[in-house]
């Protein structure tokens, strides 16, 4: 339940020009410049962290044939939810998840002890059909993005990798401002695979987070159908619940799939895949965000992070030359050169949540460095700084993250 007064992801996105949803195309969202600015610099964010980590990404297609969703064991347990279409005389449907197609690149080639763990990240599109009556802004869509990644692990790497993402999760919510709550999700009465595998993967899952020090609740059959899982929740500013990522151990699918590697014996020995996500749905996590801050986000992701208000038409070339100057560092700035007021000026951008306005009038002409009057959308007041002050300012907040 949203507190009194809070607006929702949709107001606050048409209001801020961020996304848009149109009938044309029921739970999807167009996502507008601004909107997108936030989706890749969030993306982009967690990208460069992965690489960090060791990740390998790639991109599959959207559409496969349907008998790998078969061949994989999710056909029998997710179909009702999947779009097919027939090409050809021949099935095919638009990928709901990315797991399958990640065991083909695994598949490519012959894979050694020495080469797990393998993580392999996706970003891709996917599709689920959700029912029309559930579909609701960018909570509950039909085409996404998960920040997805598998990791493709021997047995005795498990209780490490899991270990390893735990804390993963932990630092990227705390960038946020977010402290994440973990559950740990046990066999569903529906379930694939041998009993015993289970019981091995639900006790490595409770080892690792154990090992991490992390407190844990329990969510009793609440697994994946192929195997158990941690979830990880946060609450937003309204403080409501909000499951995002997860971790989750599957001994079926690497069985269903005949993924192989060859051990130190030279035996061929089958790999464990860690199934992980930090965001969840990229576009679910904007909409969160954007009613967590209620369109004020923090300056590093703000698709505007300065306007410069030129007092009068005579100091717009002066706005400009800073603008150019705040661009070349990557800061992403726009001139309001609107025949407007100055009071309307700084009521439009303090509207549209940009985190520092310029002020440039005759004053900080006079300046030989290029100046301007600071004053944030909080309404703090910096006083009349001058360029190099200014970038520095910013740069700092900006690497604050929070």
């Amino acid at each position: 339940m949203a507190k009194p007064n809070t607006k929702s992801h949709q107001e606050i996105g048409r209001e801020l020009d961020l996304f848009s949803v149109h009938d044309v195309a029921p739970g999807a969202i167009f996502w507008h410049h601004k909107g997108y600015i936030i989706y890749k610099t969030l993306v982009d964010f967690l990208r460069k962290r992965l690489l960090s980590e060791g990740y390998k990404e790639i991109n599959t297609p959207v559409m496969v044939k349907s008998d790998l969703f078969k061949k994989s064991g999710h056909w029998d347990f997710y179909h009702e939810h999947m779009f097919t279409l027939e090409v050809d005389g021949e099935s095919y449907s638009l990928k709901p998840m990315n797991c399958p197609e990640a065991c083909l690149v695994y598949s490519t080639r012959l894979r050694s002890y020495q080469d797990l763990p393998l993580r392999l990240a996706d970003f891709g599109v996917l599709h689920r059909n959700e029912l029309s009556g559930v579909l609701g802004g960018a909570f509950r869509v039909r085409q996404f993005s998960i920040d997805d990644a598998h990791h493709f692990v021997r047995p005795d790497q498990i209780e490490d990798e899991v270990h390893g993402l735990i804390l993963l999760v932990v630092e990227f919510y705390k960038s946020l401002g977010f402290i994440p709550e973990f559950f740990l999700s046990t066999k569903p009465d529906k379930a694939m695979g041998d009993p015993k595998l289970w019981e091995e993967a639900e006790k490595d899952l409770n080892q690792a987070l154990d090992n991490a020090k992390v407190k844990y609740g329990m969510k009793e059959k609440d697994g994946a159908f192929y195997g158990p899982k941690i979830d990880i929740h946060i609450k937003d500013s309204q403080d409501r619940d909000w499951q995002l990522a997860t971790i989750q151990l599957d001994f079926q699918i690497p069985e269903k799939m005949q993924l192989e590697y060859i051990d130190k014996d030279g035996k061929a020995k089958r790999p464990v895949i860690v199934h992980r996500a930090i965001l969840g749905s990229v576009e679910r996590f904007i909409g969160i965000l954007t009613e967590h801050y209620q369109g004020a986000f923090p300056i590093w992701l703000s698709p505007v992070q300065v306007v410069l208000l030129p007092i009068a038409d005579r100091h717009t070339e002066h706005a400009k030359k800073i603008a150019e100057k705040l661009s070349e560092e990557g800061i992403r700035v726009e001139v309001d050169d609107r025949s407007e007021r100055l009071q309307a000026k700084i009521r439009e951008a303090t509207l549209q949540k940009v985190p520092f306005l310029g002020i440039i009038g005759d004053e900080e002409l006079k300046n030989k460095d290029l100046s301007l009057s600071v004053r944030d959308r909080n309404g703090k007041d910096y006083g009349l700084l001058n360029l190099s002050q200014f970038k520095i300012l910013v740069k700092e907040d900006i690497d604050k993250k929070v």
